[in-house]
């Protein structure tokens, strides 16, 4: 199921950029790994700073305009083997709806742009989502990477569980870490 979503932030890391797609009200947010090119377009999306020429994001939306159709909303819809897939959907003058496949990079530096409502698949943010506090708090090198940060919260809780001899608890936190370590091999350097 598809709740809306907002680009929280993109974050710089060990392994590379990251963009944080929370959904709106969560305690979690998605980190989408990709490249500088990427996250530099969607920060001058995001900032809304004007550049002499268009860039390609841009290209895509005026192409959109001309041949009559609007952007309705982007999709991320899926985690697979540590990649992420997106959709840009469309509508055509005729009532005609549009799918597009996408990176999740290409279809938010085209949302960030246009303004338009980002959507992401429950399903992701619960295998992806880290906690948002992970985000905000903590030491400066695990702020820097919101994977690491996400293994040292979820270690702290499983010791804490441990002690208390809060076993069930436990295999679900130890259980969090394994999908964790699969959604993320390379301690997060994915791509997008």
């Amino acid at each position: 199921m598809l709740v809306e979503a907002e680009i929280w932030t993109i974050a710089r890391t060990d392994q590379g950029n990251a963009v944080l797609v929370r959904p709106i009200g969560s305690e979690s947010a998605v980190p989408i790994f990709i490249g500088q090119l990427e996250a530099q377009s969607i920060l001058i999306g995001l900032g809304n700073v004007p550049m002499p020429r268009p860039l390609t994001h841009d290209l895509f939306i005026t192409l959109f305009s001309m041949l009559g159709a609007e952007l309705q909303r982007i999709e991320i819809t899926a985690l697979k083997e540590g990649t992420f897939y997106a959709q840009i959907i469309l509508s055509k003058d005729n009532g005609e709806e549009l799918i597009v496949d996408a990176r999740p990079s290409d279809s938010i530096g085209i949302a960030v742009r246009a303004k338009c409502p980002v959507y992401i698949d429950e399903s992701v943010v619960d295998e992806a989502g880290i906690s948002v506090s992970a985000v905000t708090s903590g030491s400066e090198e695990a702020a820097s990477n919101p994977y690491e940060q996400e293994k040292r919260r979820l270690e702290e809780e499983l010791n804490r569980a441990v002690e208390v001899e809060n076993y069930e608890e436990a295999a679900k936190i130890r259980d969090k870490l394994q999908k964790l370590s699969e959604t993320f091999p390379h301690g997060g350097e994915e791509g997008a």
